[in-house]
């Protein structure tokens, strides 16, 4: 399906891997230009290679998400080198998991840092160019973790509740200036940080999984994009799960 996304420019944070990885390659796919922040050069540069040879141009800014001054220099210069902002997508994100009375004071400033302040600065800093643009999309990833809790993850289910919270008050706030902001909240994926966990939680998904499966990383690529469209133009402020009925 044509979304309509060709010449447009995106913005995709923590692209250099998994999730990030597939949607600025559907993104790419769709003839967006793709500027892909993170902090891993090497992989980054693989994925703006195969965007390159699907015919649309990339830009790759090495950098952390929690820095705030950062987020404005990294949109300034994807505005300047590509031509301009219309989609944001804030994905990065990481996992510090322990429960509450074995977790350390770093493991919840890391994650709460990385999930939560990461998607704020960079929708900050897109808030400007949308709003003088009047014009926008964002997408933010969060879980069905920030939705229902999860054990041994309080740190990452704050996170990634707040990132809900964050993402409706913005609906409201950037609404009459023509942009759309919505989340997209996986249930268990297959990437490389789900290679980490331990095979009993694997097979945990997969049992509450209504469709009896866990998501590849297309299947939220896929729904990213459309939101990112203005086929989804009059879709703003909505939690949408790709999960396939884990929180059921």
């Amino acid at each position: 399906m044509d979304l309509g996304l060709k010449d447009k420019v995106a913005l995709v944070t923590g692209a250099s891997r998994g999730i990030g990885a597939a949607i600025a390659l559907e993104l790419g796919r769709q003839g967006a230009h793709v500027a892909l922040i993170d902090k891993c050069l090497d992989a980054a540069d693989e994925v703006a290679r195969k965007i390159q040879q699907m015919g649309s141009r990339t830009l790759i800014v090495q950098a952390d998400v929690t820095d705030f001054h950062g987020a404005e220099r990294a949109v300034d210069k994807v505005v300047e080198a590509l031509g301009g902002l219309h989609v944001l997508v804030c994905n990065a994100g990481i996992t510090r998991d322990g429960v509450i009375w074995k977790m350390t004071e770093e493991q919840w400033d890391t994650v709460i840092g990385t999930n939560l302040k990461g998607t704020f600065t960079y929708n900050r800093a897109a808030a400007r160019v949308f709003k003088e643009n009047r014009y926008g999309k964002i997408v933010n990833l969060s879980s069905i973790n920030g939705q229902r809790g999860k054990f041994a993850q309080s740190n990452y289910s704050a996170s990634k509740g707040g990132i809900i919270a964050l993402s409706k008050s913005l609906a409201k706030e950037l609404g009459k200036f023509n942009v759309n902001v919505n989340v997209v909240a996986p249930g268990m994926v297959k990437t490389e940080m789900a290679d980490s966990i331990p095979v009993e939680f694997i097979n945990q998904a997969v049992c509450e999984s209504v469709l009896g499966r866990v998501a590849e990383v297309e299947d939220v690529a896929h729904l990213v994009a459309f939101l990112a469209s203005d086929r989804a133009r009059h879709i703003t402020g909505e939690v949408i799960q790709v999960d396939g009925g884990q929180y059921i």
